[in-house]
């Protein structure tokens, strides 16, 4: 009797020495794997938000379009959201080459001077996603013109084309914003105005244009 409860013992110790030493090594490996992965998965993340930040600016821009149009067969000349007519700019860039020159390179951060160059697509105070603290971005302003078709501010405008919803950026500084440089010309000499639409996370890898 002795000797059995001496092997039952032996047996237990053994059992629970293989049971912890089999945890201890899966606990280590489960940690290397989670050190490996982490990176990755972050990686992964930013990705995601990325295409989606950029799947956002993209409809926008369809629905820029759809405006566009409209506002072609209806007032005579296209123009987009926030402009009171089509050869008004939206926010403060005297043509392309100022656009270009912010995006290629200089506009990387939401909180830049240069935002205050560019305008909310749904305003900054939008509950749904408000410029954050420290941003420059503005809201566009309508100002009474007799001869002008346009009769809203810019977010106004882009707020009925989505049906009173919001797109949001996927960052937590993140922020839509756009700017259209001015049309102008009259007859064979027109030209359309050109519609440049960012997320202030990073404006220089976010973003996209319409140009009729």
């Amino acid at each position: 009797m002795k000797q059995t409860l001496k092997r039952i013992i032996r047996n237990v110790k053994s059992i629970n020495g293989n049971s912890l030493a089999e945890f201890a090594t899966t606990t280590a490996l489960m940690a290397t794997l989670a050190a490996t992965a982490a990176p990755k998965l972050s990686e992964m993340s930013e990705g995601a938000k990325a295409e989606k930040s950029l799947n956002e600016i993209d409809k926008i821009l369809t629905q820029a379009r759809s405006f566009y149009q409209t506002t072609s067969d209806e007032e005579g000349r296209g123009r987009f959201p926030g402009q009171d007519k089509f050869d008004v700019a939206v926010g403060d860039h005297a043509d392309q080459a100022a656009v270009i020159d912010q995006i290629s390179g200089g506009f990387t951060s939401w909180d830049d001077a240069v935002g205050s160059d560019w305008r909310s697509v749904f305003g900054i105070d939008n509950a749904d996603n408000p410029q954050a603290d420290g941003g420059n971005v503005s809201n566009d302003t309508y100002t009474v013109c007799g001869t002008c078709p346009g009769t809203k501010a810019g977010h106004e405008e882009w707020i009925e084309l989505f049906a009173g919803n919001t797109l949001s950026s996927q960052y937590q500084d993140g922020h839509l914003i756009y700017a259209v440089v001015a049309g102008g010309g009259s007859g064979l000499d027109v030209y359309p105005p050109v519609l440049y639409v960012a997320d202030a996370e990073n404006p220089s890898d976010f973003n996209n244009l319409l140009e009729p």
